[in-house]
């Protein structure tokens, strides 16, 4: 089966998924509403850091399998892989799925595939199909419509999108053995059947339970920081259990999956979701105790030596070793520190980022030597082993240090 796809979006996963399909001799037309992603996207460069991404694209450009465009083409296969913000109350936007969806509404026809694998709340799928048919009323029946969720890491995108099983929903059985025969032709993990309804609420429940995981991790951080008892120590010898996992704690729960998709349940089944509710609550509360733990080392600091300290903030990306900055709780503690210190005596660090349009990124060498306080938000690998004098007041959030 060889199909001529349109990816409706080229971000974090749009683009690995357009340039993956392409390497597979499938034409591939990407559409961003960004001018200047797809002129960097032909030029055969990326603009997003992820290992592998750059040679990937730049080949699939050169074969020419891969072209980008602010504006769909006819296709047999249609994939939306847009974000889908909120809107206020953390009640999910799907605005950006249907105006994509409306974007290919006079190119579809009899037999093709279209497929969202944006996060999407229970019913999304359904709520499309209708609108397609609302539109093209002589199509009725006559198309194959899917939901395919990723489930990949950032920093590991390229191999998960080949690797990991993938868990697809059609809206009848047609359109699931359809979605299953375009996935086979690029993905090496298992293709688990259901219906779109299951595989809508599958990714929203993978992603709440991670958080939910966290959140354990994340309280017995603040238990432990009162109880005076080494957190990481703690759960390391917990973790002697044959039947005990406990994750890492850190500064929070970022990205544009973990931190985002427990809403979409919450605001659809607000009752039901106690733990999933309460979870988001504990992970946003961990940040903003971070903030405030900084700020009362920053009075100390002044009251003991009569000075205002300098600080160095080491990390911006909401995970290590990525440049995505998406829901990062690394960033809203800057923010809040820099409110609250008024100092401008303070250092920036995120090795992934070259530039930010609010703060000015410093070398991680200057920071170290110039900083009064040191205060580690992100594991990134560039702040393991690196040597810090003892002068230095280090408060490190993300077990780096450990």
């Amino acid at each position: 089966m060889i199909s001529n796809v349109v990816t409706l979006g080229l971000g974090y996963i749009g683009l690995p998924t357009s340039a993956l399909i392409a390497t597979h001799e499938i034409y591939v037309h990407g559409v961003d509403i960004s001018k200047k992603v797809v002129e960097t996207i032909n030029a055969g460069k990326i603009h997003i850091v992820e290992p592998d991404l750059d040679s990937a694209v730049a080949n699939a450009v050169q074969s020419g399998y891969l072209k980008a465009d602010t504006k769909p083409v006819q296709a047999d296969t249609y994939l939306v892989v847009v974000p889908t913000p909120f809107k206020g109350n953390n009640e999910p936007d799907i605005s950006y799925i249907q105006a994509a969806t409306e974007s290919i509404l006079p190119l579809l026809k009899e037999g093709d595939l279209y497929i969202i694998e944006s996060t999407s709340p229970v019913g999304t799928t359904e709520r499309m199909q209708e609108f397609i048919y609302t539109q093209r009323p002589e199509l009725m029946g006559k198309l194959y419509i899917a939901y395919c969720p990723e489930r990949v890491l950032p920093g590991n995108v390229m191999y998960e999108l080949v690797h990991n099983d993938r868990v697809i929903g059609g809206i009848n059985p047609a359109s699931t053995e359809k979605a299953v025969a375009f996935y086979k032709q690029f993905v090496k993990g298992e293709l688990h059947k259901t219906n779109a309804r299951t595989a809508e609420m599958c990714k929203l429940t993978e992603n709440s339970s991670r958080d939910v995981q966290i959140a354990f991790a994340n309280e017995l951080s603040l238990i432990c920081d009162k109880a005076d008892i080494n957190v990481w120590e703690l759960i390391h010898l917990a973790n002697k259990h044959p039947r005990v996992n406990i994750l890492q704690p850190g500064s929070g729960v970022g990205g544009h999956c973990i931190a985002v998709d427990p809403y979409f349940i919450t605001a659809e089944f607000p009752m039901e979701s106690q733990i999933i509710g309460k979870a988001r609550e504990i992970n946003n509360y961990k940040a903003f105790w971070c903030a405030e733990k900084v700020t009362l080392s920053i009075k100390d600091f002044e009251i003991k030596h009569s000075r205002t300290p300098s600080i160095a903030l080491m990390g911006l990306a909401f995970k290590p070793n990525i440049d995505d900055l998406r829901e990062s709780p690394a960033v809203y503690i800057t923010q809040k520190i820099l409110q609250k210190a008024q100092t401008e005596q303070y250092f920036i660090v995120e090795p992934n980022v070259i530039d930010h349009p609010y703060y000015k990124i410093s070398e991680l060498k200057e920071a170290i030597d110039k900083a009064d306080i040191i205060v580690f938000l992100v594991a990134h690998k560039e702040f393991k082993n690196i040597p810090i004098p003892e002068s230095k007041q280090i408060l490190d959030f993300c077990g780096v240090r450990n």
